[in-house]
């Protein structure tokens, strides 16, 4: 009965890997699926910017959503808006990584106080994956969302203060 135990069990992997060794030409030899950027008649390529662009502007869409992007980088953001000719910067605060088919985001924001941070994640979430596969074609595979900071009205000078303040006590002690 030994012999017979041990034989199945031998007999069902010889099996088993022959089956997969069958499976095998058939697995590789699969296309992918049919692709807007990929016809018969050629290829479409879009650039990270593109995808960036494009959710950056999806992203101001959605109510509750106060700014974009780290406090770094919305100070200097501000202050390159100033610049006579200058243009502003819509995919502040977008991250991509993208591939031929595929693509995923990371977005960071600043909520508006008062708007639950969890429905405008998911808003974003939603209208950002409308957007870019509407856009570009291509499937977003995930949208991150980071909130740096909670915007209070009223406070609309927060990045500058710091720097104000520094600047008063330089006058005060040169005094």
């Amino acid at each position: 009965m030994a012999d017979n135990k041990t034989a199945s069990p031998k007999t069902n992997t010889t099996n088993s890997t022959a089956a997969k060794a069958e499976n095998l030409p058939e697995t590789t030899t699969e296309t992918l699926p049919p692709s807007p950027l990929h016809t018969d008649h050629g290829s479409t390529l879009i650039a990270e910017q593109v995808v960036q662009k494009i959710a950056g502007i999806a992203c101001r869409e959605v109510p509750g959503v106060h700014a974009m992007g780290s406090t770094g980088r919305r100070m200097l953001s501000s202050i390159t808006d100033r610049i006579p000719g200058s243009t502003t910067n819509v995919s502040n605060g977008v991250q991509v990584e993208k591939g031929e088919r595929q693509c995923a985001i990371d977005l960071s924001v600043v909520v508006e106080y008062g708007y639950s941070v969890v429905e405008v994640a998911n808003k974003l979430r939603e209208t950002i994956i409308d957007a870019v596969e509407y856009g570009t074609g291509l499937e977003v595979v995930e949208v991150n969302v980071q909130v740096t900071d909670v915007y209070i009205q009223g406070e609309d000078n927060d990045d500058e203060q710091p720097a104000n303040a520094v600047n008063q006590r330089k006058s005060t002690e040169l005094s």
